[in-house]
């Protein structure tokens, strides 16, 4: 079979994959046998297991590693178990920047009605009919509503998204109708919604917001970063609908003295998803087993249709040598987006198979790129974390996990840390 080169270049888009579509599913690949954790399964147990008790789950790792995807699969799990799923991302929808509990809960409020009325489940909340008229005065724009809740509150998105001053008057109004807001979704929008699911056999109701984990670090009036704002100050809010619902977190949150309190508030630590190894801690010698899944993945973008064994035989007509393969795959790190972003530059340079001076090129720009932003006492900081493979207190989150310097991996023993491996390619690093 020859290369669809054009086809190829397509699939290495780092964009999360919809597992629920065939071809995307043809690109994925299951890391949980080396990630020491299987995200997804637990998810999906501890939705499953609550029955008709609504749970909230925490869900966080590096930007990049594969969250969307795995958060895609949930979906498609629970929509196969009989679960009605909602996924939306919320950089889509809110300012990352700027966010407040009401901005999430009329997100959350909006995609819940679009969803149901895609099934045919129409609502006629009459708490946000009101709502709507007063929010129109306020904006002085006409927000009529007829049936389509999640139209006004689009409009309502799209006049304040660009306007943080009208974000603010907004918010002033909102703020002390929170609970309102949060009565009125639980028995205006899930309570009937839930009663006619039922009667359709459907198990529950889960809505998964993603893309919460990208939220600015920006200082909220109470001198707060955003994340715990909205996570520990307010995540009691967060944690009263009546359905199931997962929300990604930033990671600084698990590197922070908040960590306690967030569980506190939750209930339950935010779940991890580590990168996929290429090395065992301590020097343990390569992860063969992690190095084999990325090269898998690597070869499932060039050729979809082909199984395992066949794939392993066409390695030679993407790069010149498996040991070409290997290598790209070991500098990655095991952070899938990186992984792809690296052969999308390939292929920008010449067609495969890719020679190995390619990938060297390509390698030694991506280094010299994130090199350009370290200082000497970061250096220092690199050396003590490839030594000791700890890191701990939220001053090191923001200088070395943050901008993906450091990436974390998990095995039988817990967590550890190393370097991005190809920051071991800079001169900076050597002995």
């Amino acid at each position: 079979m020859s290369l669809n080169i054009a086809k190829f270049y397509q699939a290495c888009n780092p964009s999360p994959l919809v597992v629920s579509k065939a071809e995307d599913r043809k690109y994925y690949i299951d890391f949980s046998s080396v990630r020491g954790v299987n995200i997804v399964r637990e998810l999906g147990r501890s939705i499953k297991l609550s029955v008709d008790q609504p749970t909230c789950n925490l869900f966080t790792g590096h930007i990049g590693c594969g969250k969307s995807t795995e958060l895609q699969l949930l979906k498609a799990e629970l929509e196969k178990q009989g679960f009605h799923a909602v996924y939306f991302e919320s950089s889509q929808v809110l300012e990352m920047a700027d966010v407040d509990v009401t901005d999430i809960l009329l997100a959350i409020a909006r995609q819940l009605s679009e969803s149901l009325q895609a099934i045919g489940i129409k609502l006629q909340p009459g708490f946000f009919a009101n709502l709507f008229t007063s929010i129109g005065e306020l904006l002085q724009t006409p927000l009529e509503f007829e049936g389509e809740f999640s139209v006004v509150i689009a409009k309502i998105t799209a006049k304040t998204k660009d306007s943080p001053n009208l974000r603010s008057k907004l918010r002033q109004y909102l703020e002390p109708r929170t609970n309102s807001i949060i009565n009125a979704i639980n028995q205006e929008i899930l309570k009937p919604a839930q009663k006619i699911l039922k009667q359709k056999d459907k198990k529950g109701l889960v809505v998964i917001v993603d893309n919460l984990d990208r939220l600015d670090n920006s200082i909220k009036p109470n001198g707060q970063i955003q994340p715990e704002y909205l996570f520990i100050e307010r995540g009691e809010q967060l944690n009263q609908l009546h359905c199931h619902v997962v929300y990604t977190v930033p990671l600084i949150l698990v590197f922070s003295n908040a960590l306690g309190r967030l569980a506190n508030r939750f209930g339950k630590d935010p779940k991890v998803l580590p990168m996929v190894p290429v090395e065992l801690r301590q020097g343990g010698g390569e992860c063969k087993e992690g190095m084999a899944l990325l090269s898998q993945m690597v070869m499932a973008r060039a050729f979809p249709d082909e199984n395992i064994v066949r794939r392993y035989d066409l390695i030679t007509e993407v790069f010149d040598s498996p040991e070409t393969l290997e290598r790209l795959c070991r500098v990655s790190g095991g952070h899938v987006r990186n992984l792809l972003m690296l052969l999308r530059r390939c292929l920008e340079r010449e067609d495969p198979p890719f020679p190995q001076a390619c990938i060297e090129d390509v390698i030694k720009q991506r280094c010299n790129e994130l090199s350009l932003g370290i200082d000497e006492n970061e250096w220092t900081l690199l050396r003590e974390v490839a030594q000791q493979q700890i890191i701990r207190g939220e001053e090191k989150y923001q200088t070395l996990v943050r901008d993906m310097f450091v990436f974390e991996y998990r095995d039988n023993e817990g967590s550890w840390f190393d370097i991005n491996p190809i920051l071991k390619e800079a001169k900076e690093f050597q002995p």
